[in-house]
């Protein structure tokens, strides 16, 4: 109750919100060649200092309030102080989703917002590991990171990607253990099935999906994006469709290397004139919508919309077939994605081989995402007693449902520094503990 009360007083007795201006203003102060300028900027960090030492003296933890002080509101304080008495810990580790959540393409320029960038570095001079998990490549993190976190942190050995939503791990500066491919593990069978996928999914794509979408460069999923802006109303068509057609390629692909189920005949000059429409569907492809739609009711939702929805049960999926569509994923993010991926291989799969690397022996984590694929990590850290899940208003229903039924950490689109530093302030409240 005690730290309830001197919490209180902070936010009664000081103009918080003033020496929070002066913090990020020196903090997020840009590097200019002007002494006036950074005469302008001594001034402030002379006047912030004032302001700490103020907080300092009032408090026997003072240098702890006055950082809190200067990074969090009231209410982000008295969330943090009511989190850390809910779970008696603060997350000792950061697995963060990045489009969508740390930067977001509604009312930002879909950039990671330096207040964000800033906090990161703070969470990482104070030990915190951080796990970047995403869906994207490899190669398009290692740019964006190195140039908002610096080439230190990046090759800190306390930083790990978790890239294509789980189908690998890069963590610099651990040596053979730095880079790992874990869809090399994976049967020869699915990969067969990814091989075929990715080398005839445009060339035997209709005109319009070869003109409106391009393949993301993974190294393992196979992920079709629009040509258009992402959220519009014609990344959305474009998006619907490339999901069905990835639904009725994969059920070709799939019914050719199951033994026994050949996949008939004129299944792929039917590419030719492909149409989502479910009118004269091949025997594979009705497999693959009708499987896939029973899995997800948005695939379902995108199937009925374009008139796609097969006349077939899910007891006529012969179950070899069956079999093997279990262990791959169908993933549809609306206006932005259709993408086949490996159910033995996901985010939860790569953020337990990234701890392992970083060596978090007992993790509790704070895990930021928007998607479904952002959801199965937040229900691992909740089976396990692991951590806490925060996500953007914009997030999927799932996770906003999930979200709001745990300890309800919704943010705003755009602005995901504000729930890191809620949790930064419970790293920082934790120590008074220790």
């Amino acid at each position: 109750m005690e730290l309830y009360d001197e919490l209180y007083a902070l936010y009664e007795e000081f103009e918080t919100g003033t020496l929070r201006d002066y913090q990020e203003f020196v903090d997020v102060f840009p590097a200019v060649d002007s002494r006036v300028a950074l005469d302008h900027w001594q001034q402030a960090n002379d006047e912030l200092d004032r302001r700490k030492a103020e907080v300092r003296e009032r408090f026997s933890a003072g240098e702890t309030f006055a950082e809190v002080a200067s990074v969090a509101s009231r209410d982000q304080a008295f969330t943090a102080l009511d989190l850390l008495a809910k779970y008696d810990r603060a997350p000792n580790v950061l697995v963060l989703d990045v489009d969508e959540t740390l930067r977001s393409a509604g009312n930002t320029d879909n950039e990671i917002p330096r207040d964000t960038l800033h906090v990161l570095t703070e969470f990482h001079e104070a030990g915190i590991p951080i796990v970047i998990c995403t869906g994207q490549t490899l190669e398009n993190v290692k740019g964006f990171i190195t140039q908002g976190l610096g080439s230190e942190l990046v090759h800190s050995g306390d930083l790990s990607v978790v890239y294509e939503a789980g189908t690998g791990v890069f963590t610099p500066g651990h040596g053979a253990d730095t880079k790992q491919l874990l869809y090399e593990d994976l049967g020869e069978d699915i990969r067969a099935v990814f091989d075929d996928v990715r080398s005839r999914i445009l060339s035997e794509a209709p005109e319009h999906l070869r003109t409106g979408t391009h393949l993301q460069g993974n190294e393992f999923n196979v992920t079709m994006k629009p040509n258009f802006e992402t959220g519009s109303k014609r990344a959305r068509e474009v998006i619907d469709d490339a999901l069905v057609y990835e639904l009725d390629l994969l059920g070709d692909v799939v019914a050719d290397v199951v033994d026994g189920h050949p996949s008939p005949e004129d299944d792929v000059e039917s590419f030719d004139a492909w149409s989502a429409d479910a009118d004269d569907l091949a025997p594979a492809a009705a497999w693959a919508r009708r499987f896939y739609a029973a899995a997800d009711p948005e695939i379902r939702s995108v199937l009925e919309g374009v008139g796609g929805f097969p006349d077939v049960d899910v007891e006529d999926v012969p179950e070899a077939v069956a079999e093997v569509f279990e262990r791959i994923d169908v993933a549809y993010y609306e206006a932005d994605a259709a993408e086949i991926g490996s159910l033995e291989l996901n985010k939860v799969v790569g953020v337990e081989a990234a701890l392992d690397v970083l060596d978090v022996a007992d993790p509790f984590s704070l895990v930021m995402g928007d998607s479904k694929s952002d959801l199965r990590v937040m229900q691992w850290v909740a089976d396990e007693d692991a951590g806490i899940a925060a996500a953007p208003e914009h997030a999927s229903g799932d996770v906003l449902e999930h979200v709001l039924e745990t300890d309800e950490l919704v943010f705003d689109r755009g602005a995901s520094a504000t729930m890191l530093r809620t949790v930064y302030v419970m790293a920082l409240l934790a120590r008074l503990d220790d």
